[in-house]
């Protein structure tokens, strides 16, 4: 059942943001990864510990945040359009960079929630600049047809 629920997620139509830079993008899924993982009752958190328990759980959680990153490997696209991360930028290296924080922060070390740390994640992901690859790498933003980049 938990792994329907994952399943379900994937095909909710989410899109990824497009605030107009780079930080601005990479802290509006934060927020809602941080809305997700402090809601009452934790239902994020039950997912998560139930793709421990059931390989069912545990791809559909794959199957989830894999439709997410690849979602919002746009952003960077844009980002990267518009001159703010370098071309050839690892679109997904650059997103769980950004992502990973709160996710330590939240669920690891389970500190309280802090309203800052989806700024402040995407705002150190977004100046870390250490995201530049190879352009055979399968999540690296292709500059070359801006159009796929605008809304």
């Amino acid at each position: 059942m938990l792994a329907d629920v994952l399943d379900a997620a994937s095909d909710d139509g989410w899109q990824s943001p497009d605030t107009g830079s780079l930080e601005g993008d990479l802290a509006a899924p934060n927020e809602e990864i941080l809305a997700a993982l402090t809601a009452q009752p934790p239902v994020m958190a039950a997912l998560i510990a139930a793709s421990f328990r059931s390989e069912k759980a545990a791809q559909a959680q794959q199957r989830l945040w894999e439709d997410r990153y690849a979602c919002c490997e746009v952003i960077v696209g844009r980002a990267v359009h518009r001159g703010e991360p370098p071309p050839r930028t690892d679109a997904r290296h650059l997103l769980v960079a950004a992502t990973a924080p709160l996710c330590h922060q939240l669920v690891l070390l389970r500190t309280a929630p802090d309203p800052r740390l989806p700024g402040r994640a995407a705002r150190s992901a977004a100046a870390a600049g250490a995201f530049a690859e190879s352009p055979a790498h399968p999540h690296t933003a292709d500059t070359n047809s801006p159009e796929q980049f605008t809304s």
